[in-house]
This record gives C-alpha cells, structure tokens and sequence, in this order.
C-alpha cells in the first residue's frame, strides 16, 4: 500500500487533540510528547558462515512517571525509532487506563528474524540485552515479546542479564516460559483481553443477537488467539487474514483446521474449506465485528471507506490512521481503541511481574479471573466518561490515560 503514515507524528497529533478537549498546559503538552529515554545500540554478530554484520537496536522509554517502563522487543525488518517512539507511547496510555503502575516503553532490533539460525538469534538477543543492561530491570524497565519475539528469546534476555547480575532475576521480563518464572495465561492474554472488551462492549449497547459474524485481521499470536477466542465464544467466524492473503467462508471458519493448512503451507490462503481473498478483500467482508491483530495502520482512510462490520476492536497497535477514524466515526462505525482493548497483555504481563516479586504463582483461572475484573472495570471508566464527555471511545481512553499520566508528573513534580 501507498499509504505510509508516520505513526509518531500521528500519536503527537492524538495527543494534542486530547489536549485541546481536556484543557491540558501547553508546558505538559509539550512534556508528553517526547520519550524520557532513547538508547541507540550496535548489535555485532557472528554469522553461522563466520560473517561479523551489524544489526542496529533501539530502547525507547517513553514515561516512567506511574512506574517502572514496560513495553515489548520487536525483532523485525520494519523496526524504526520513530515506530518505536510511537508504541512506547501508547505503552504509556494503556498501562494509564488499564491503571496498572508501570510506564511505557518499546523497544526493538532491525532485523529478519526468519532469515537467521536459531544460533544467530540467540546471539542477536544476548548481544542487544548486554547493551540494554544499564537501563533494564525489574525496578527500571521490564520488557517483553513483540512481533519476532517469544518466550524462548525471553528467556535468552532474562539469562543474559542474570549473568551480569551474578543471581537469576525472573522479573527482568514478563513473557518468559512458565518453568522460568513466567505466568500461566500470558500466551493469550491479549487475545482474551480483547474478546472480553468486545463482549463488555456488545452486551452494553445490546448488539448480541443469534448468530454474529467476526472478520479477523492477522493470525500471529493474537490473531490465531482472537480467532479462537471468537469460535470459543459461540460467535461465527467468517473471515482471517495473514500477510499473504486472506480466507472467506460465510458459513463459519474451523479455526484450528486453518492453523494446521498454515502450519504446513506457510499461509492460511487456499484453505480447502473457503475462498481465498486479498488482503484488500478481507477490509470489505460483511461483518458485525472486525478485529485487526496484525500490525499498524492497517486501517486507512481507503480502506474505511469501503468497511462492512458495525464494530471493530483494535487488537493491535495503532491499526488506524487519524484519517481513517475520522472517517470511520462519520459512518457511525464503533472504534473499541487499541489502548483498552489490546490492554490484556501488559495487563497479565503486570501479574507475572508481581508473581516473580513474590515468588509465588497463581493458577490459570485465576489469571483469567483477574484480567477479566480489570478489563471489565476499565471498559466501565472508559464508556462512562464517553458519556460524560459525548465522545467516542477512543477520545475517552486517552482522556482517562492522559488525565492519570499528568496526576502522577503534577503529584512527583518535576526535578529539580
């Protein structure tokens, strides 16, 4: 697509138009719309074939005001400090309205994770971690998997760091395996975040009917998760997407069929039980709800125009571009905005944090048990202060994100 928006530039622009409804001081205005901490790293990594290449690598801290930072590595080719500036933002409002005590941060490595060994990975990440070890830890900056990251690698950075430390130190990152400290649920936590805000959402407009259809966009981990969670959920799933392509069945979609085609072909198009369709295509499915979960700005301002669901529930980071939201609250479209409803991993990833403070682990219900309570209850302040506000949701997601980020800067004050 033709359609490159640059997202830190979007997010400022968010943000000051929050600004404008909430009144807020131009000083803290301009406050907000820079990171605390930016560390630019050099990678160097011995290839399998005894090639010494450079990768470069970013750690952004955006605000640390409520908490320690907190926010994921993403291994990936599209990896920018302006795409990592923007992310580490929005770690920061959804961590404010989620109300969990961490800041935000981002982080990431420019690079193609699926063309290196297993070897040349895990050397990547043991070099970058060492670089990222003056401003990480469990008090200071807690990261976590992103797009080309998972467990595994978690457990290479929480290794690494333990290393230099001289004592294992589980709380370095959240996202680890369960046998290292990690916590039950954390696999699809912001795909079962997400299915639980829908739901609050369709239950309190009173939307659900008989049968309901769901578009899913990407099928990642919070894809195949969301996926999941919507057939598990009793609502039809119609349509899917992964980055070549998508599938069409208006009957119903059998989602793990569809992960055992794209686990042996490599994509889940020329499914035998659906039609293959575009990428393009799949923004024009008629559907209740349509769920993004791949990466960002995925919803343009072409492609809103041409969108056939009545809800969409933002299960990635920054699907939508200012211009398509505009477009999209025109048509009288519900926009459930990333910040809250993609919320459900920092959320579970904060309890794996306080597990591993206190050495002591909770059973999976009850993960689930307290992600629903603080998904629930943040949906609550969200629509609530929508109706107080007469906005859409987004405005009062960042509303209440903003209001509660400037609280804590007024109430610390600022140094010296």
């Amino acid at each position: 697509m033709n359609e490159e928006t640059n997202i830190y530039e979007e997010e400022k622009l968010r943000l000051q138009n929050i600004a404008n409804i909430t009144n807020l001081d131009a000083g803290f205005l301009e406050y907000l719309q820079y990171p605390k901490r930016i560390l630019a790293v050099s990678v160097p990594v011995i290839m399998d074939s005894g090639e010494l290449r450079i990768f470069d690598g970013f750690r952004v801290q955006y605000n640390i005001n409520r908490g320690p930072a907190k926010g994921g590595i993403r291994f990936h080719s599209s990896v920018s400090l302006d795409k990592l500036k923007a992310l580490a933002m929005v770690m920061t409002w959804k961590c404010a309205v989620t109300n969990i005590p961490f800041g935000g941060a981002k982080g990431g490595v420019i690079c193609d994770p699926k063309s290196l060994s297993r070897k040349e990975l895990e050397k990547l990440t043991r070099r970058y971690t060492f670089e990222l070890i003056p401003i990480i830890g469990p008090e200071k900056d807690i990261p976590a998997p992103d797009i080309g990251t998972n467990p595994e690698v978690m457990a290479w950075i929480m290794d690494t760091y333990s290393m230099d430390q001289g004592y294992s130190v589980p709380g370095v990152v959240t996202g680890k395996p369960v046998v290292l400290g990690g916590t039950l649920g954390r696999e699809g936590a912001t795909a079962r975040g997400c299915i639980y805000i829908t739901i609050s959402l369709l239950e309190t407009l009173n939307l659900i009917k008989g049968e309901m259809d769901f578009a899913v966009q990407g099928f990642g981990n919070v894809g195949f998760n969301a996926a999941r969670y919507v057939s598990e959920s009793g609502f039809r799933l119609v349509a899917l997407s992964d980055s070549k392509g998508g599938i069409y069945n208006p009957k119903g979609l059998n989602v793990l069929k569809v992960k055992e085609h794209k686990d042996k072909t490599g994509s889940v198009i020329n499914f035998k039980d659906a039609n293959t369709i575009t990428n393009d295509e799949l923004f024009e499915v008629k559907c209740d709800v349509f769920i993004p979960a791949a990466i960002e700005s995925q919803i343009t301002a072409r492609r809103a125009l041409k969108m056939k669901c009545k809800v969409i529930s933002e299960a990635a980071n920054i699907p939508t571009t200012i211009g398509a939201d505009n477009i999209l609250r025109d048509r009288g479209l519900v926009v459930i905005p990333d910040i809250l409803t993609n919320a459900g991993g920092v959320v579970v990833s904060y309890f794996e944090w306080v597990q591993d403070a206190q050495a002591y682990f909770w059973t999976e219900d009850d993960v689930n048990q307290r992600l629903r309570k603080i998904m629930k209850r943040s949906f609550e302040d969200v629509y609530m202060k929508s109706k107080e506000m007469k906005c859409n949701l987004r405005t009062a997601a960042y509303a209440i994100a903003v209001t509660r980020v400037i609280e804590a800067t007024k109430t610390r004050g600022i140094f010296p």
